[in-house]
């Protein structure tokens, strides 16, 4: 399981008081995009299912990482874009819980948050979008691809340097729209986000872990809310699937070692299977010129040391000198 946030000093206002078996109403902070509201809405029909006499609501909110779409999210502040609003929400009292895709939330969380994973893991890869071509390979040389991740970018680079990379924001929609006016060749997408909008038809197809290694924690959602609600940590517990929690307390472990943000390409991937894990992670330079990757395999109930031990392993790598390298870069 993840590992748990300590809970903060101070008191709370309880909402879910009493037994379990009492009505209760559950708040859920969400992004507002088709996208946040489709994944926050399996959570609340989740909740409704194992928890009948719970109500659970959804509480839109904007980000400014859903108002900041004129520049790459490295250059304005990166993952926490996409969650704050949601925290403070959960501090001031006026929602109860907040879903995320694991890929958004930060390495690191304030101590007086607590994060736990929510059900099965969608598609984890990497899709290939396109009106005109069928795979990465079929592209052109000097053929336009939009994407808005540094990893993406990093790997892309690696194996295809002729090509254009141009940056890519907005929600899946608007992407897609973009794509469809004749602005890029191609886009690269997590394919769970088009999967959970139904939008399966328009991946031509996935990219091979071997050519793009996900994003930390891409095709989990994550379930946040304040440390100190032992009644909310018990409401959400049955909604959590073991292995995907081992995979995502692994490879956020990665990240933490290796500094993985939205500045520096990171990706990693876990699987656990028949008591075993298995983590995959790679660290680059934006540029695709040079990429390290690594892996490590051990018991399953060792998830967070094997996650620390490859990113460890990374850097040794030579992913110590990627991280000077940036740093260097950086303004």
């Amino acid at each position: 399981m993840l590992a748990r946030a300590q809970s903060c000093a101070g008191t709370f206002n309880v909402t879910l008081a009493g037994p379990m078996t009492e009505p209760r109403v559950v708040r859920i902070a969400t992004r507002e995009s088709r996208l946040a509201l489709a994944q926050s809405e399996t959570v609340r029909d989740a909740i409704a299912r194992l928890h009948p006499g719970v109500e659970a609501r959804l509480v839109g909110m904007t980000t400014r990482g859903d108002r900041i779409l004129d520049r790459p999210l490295a250059q304005v502040g990166g993952k926490g874009l996409f969650i704050k609003e949601l925290e403070v929400a959960l501090e001031a009292g006026e929602a109860d819980v907040a879903v995320h895709s694991m890929k958004d939330v930060p390495m690191e969380l304030a101590p007086a948050f607590a994060l736990r994973t929510f059900g099965a893991r969608e598609l984890p890869l990497d899709a290939f979008v396109s009106n005109r071509y069928a795979r990465l390979e079929d592209l052109p040389q000097g053929a336009i691809v939009g994407t808005s991740s540094l990893r993406r970018e990093c790997q892309v680079r690696h194996c295809r340097p002729d090509l254009r990379l141009e940056p890519l924001r907005g929600n899946v929609n608007t992407r897609l729209a973009k794509l469809d006016a004749g602005q890029y060749d191609a886009i690269i997408l997590a394919a769970a986000g088009l999967r959970r909008l139904g939008l399966e038809a328009r991946i031509r197809g996935t990219l091979p872990m071997e050519t793009s290694l996900p994003a930390i924690g891409q095709g989990i959602l994550g379930i946040e809310y304040l440390a100190a609600r032992t009644d909310i940590a018990e409401l959400m517990a049955p909604l959590e699937h073991a292995e995907v929690a081992l995979a995502a307390e692994a490879e956020r472990a990665v990240g933490l070692v290796v500094e993985g943000s939205c500045e520096v390409p990171v990706g990693a991937f876990a699987r656990a299977e028949a008591g075993r894990l298995a983590v995959e992670g790679f660290i680059g330079l934006p540029d695709g010129s040079r990429l390290v990757r690594e892996s490590v395999e051990g018991p399953a109930g060792e998830a967070l040391a094997l996650g620390r031990a490859l990113g460890e392993r990374l850097l040794a790598a030579g992913g110590a000198d990627i991280l000077r390298t940036l740093a260097a870069r950086a303004p």
